[in-house]
């Protein structure tokens, strides 16, 4: 594959694992406790990239990237992962995936201030529309389902996580390689969730095959894979258009929703759909005078990722 599509490959493979966790969360969600399947989510994770890396022979990360790789680790993979699974349990699918998609905006607001992330009116205007099809889709899905303060209040602090994981992690980026940041800061995030180890035991034995499978899932694919290929193309663009990126994550949920469980969506959530990919295309945009100039210090010009 040409080197210029790389990220984009990347972006797209990352978006797609992540979309189809929702799907597999809710499922797996109803045999094992939050604390449990994020365990266990995050140990199949961890296996399936330490043999990756034993394989490719890749080292220690060095002593620089560490901070980052740990602040990530506990906030995004250990943190944001118990209290989603549980936020999930409390609130229906419209509101959680409302209510996460903060995390874009708080990517773009931390890493302006924390990484020197320019802030683009393409970029601004992207985000505004991505959002707005985000609550369009969220407020279509939320009649279908109970909500709670504690679950809108957990699905917060998991996007708080979200964002501040995504920050930290990216100055990591720059001393150690995509793989690993995700390989040692996924088992960071294992490590944190041990004290739910003997719920895990307890709920496999259980547990249905098709849950178990499912959180088997969640580990390899949209962690081990995801993160990775996340990792890849946030090295090679800024945090705040990566966080963007994911804002076609309710849309694409919609579509395998329709798809794998029959669900139809609305006439609205359709329309928000496609509001959260037009906020996308808007955001990766750049005006042709600009991508034909140099980078900028603050904005490098990598490969167009959608």
């Amino acid at each position: 594959m040409n080197n210029s599509l790389r990220p984009a490959a990347a972006a797209v493979v990352t978006v797609m694992l992540w979309a189809s966790a929702f799907v597999s969360i809710r499922s797996a969600g109803a045999a094992y406790s939050p604390g449990a399947l994020a365990l266990g989510r995050l140990a199949s994770g961890a296996l399936a990239l330490g043999v990756l890396c034993l394989v490719r022979r890749e080292g220690v990360p060095p002593r620089s990237a560490w901070r980052g790789i740990a602040i990530s680790g506990a906030l995004w993979f250990g943190f944001y992962m118990v209290v989603l699974n549980w936020g999930e349990q409390q609130v229906d699918a419209g509101t959680a995936a409302l209510v996460v998609n903060i995390g874009p905006i708080l990517i773009a607001l931390l890493g302006s201030r924390l990484l020197g992330d320019a802030m683009p009116p393409r970029l601004l205007a992207g985000m505004a529309v991505s959002f707005a099809g985000a609550v369009t889709v969220g407020l279509s899905m939320s009649g279908n389902g109970g909500s709670s303060v504690l679950g809108v209040v957990l699905c917060l602090l998991a996007a708080v996580a979200y964002a501040g994981g995504v920050v930290a992690q990216k100055p990591a980026l720059g001393r150690a390689g995509a793989l690993q940041v995700t390989t040692f800061g996924c088992l960071i995030g294992a490590v944190l969730c041990l004290p739910f180890a003997g719920q895990l035991v307890h709920d496999a034995a259980d547990a249905p095959v098709s849950a178990t499978l499912n959180m088997v899932y969640l580990g390899i694919f949209p962690t081990a894979l995801a993160f990775t290929t996340w990792a890849y193309a946030l090295a090679r663009t800024t945090a705040s258009r990566m966080g963007a990126t994911t804002y076609a994550v309710p849309a694409l949920v919609v579509l395998m929703s329709w798809l794998a469980l029959g669900e139809v969506p609305g006439l609205l959530t359709l329309a928000g759909g496609v509001l959260c990919l037009a906020g996308v295309a808007v955001s990766r945009s750049r005006p042709r005078a600009r991508a034909e100039g140099a980078a900028t210090p603050t904005e490098p010009q990598p490969e167009q990722v959608p």
